[in-house]
């Protein structure tokens, strides 16, 4: 695959991922900022403050994931280069840890909007470790057929 046809699917990509993180954010300041207070406040008092710090997580998970995608965008954009985002402070953020026993204590929606924060940081943990993977190398058909065009 050429340089170029990597770019942009990794443009896509990184496109793509910042849609589903910025709607995945809305979803979840609506529900634990509105939606959520009833079911917050149905719960006992170690769950509620339990509730508010897995909606915490959320937002960690989130704020961290749409920095590192903004970095990418950035790197696009020629902003940033490669190296830069290479830097510590430009990689993806550790995601707070959600207890599994916990998550099954939070109400329907509550446990679906964490779990898919969890989810999604994964995946972008992957596109970021990625990155400290060397570049791989053409194949060596590929190589082959540049050499035969090269020749005639």
């Amino acid at each position: 695959m050429t340089p170029q046809a990597t770019s942009t699917i990794h443009r896509k990509l990184v496109d793509s991922l910042y849609v589903e993180a910025m709607l995945l954010a809305d979803e979840a300041r609506a529900y634990f900022d509105v939606l959520g207070r009833a079911e917050r406040d149905s719960l006992e008092a170690l769950s509620r403050v339990t509730f508010s710090c897995e909606s915490l997580k959320v937002t960690t998970r989130l704020m961290h994931i749409i920095a590192w995608l903004l970095t990418q965008r950035a790197v696009e954009a020629g902003e940033l280069t490669p190296v830069e985002a290479l830097s510590p402070s430009r990689r993806l953020g550790e995601a707070p840890e959600t207890d599994a026993a916990i998550l099954e204590t939070m109400p329907a929606q509550a446990r679906a909007i964490i779990a898919t924060s969890i989810e999604l940081h994964r995946r972008v943990a992957r596109l970021d470790a990625s990155l400290d993977e060397p570049a791989a190398d053409a194949s060596p058909a590929r190589r082959m057929l540049e050499r035969l065009s090269a020749s005639f």
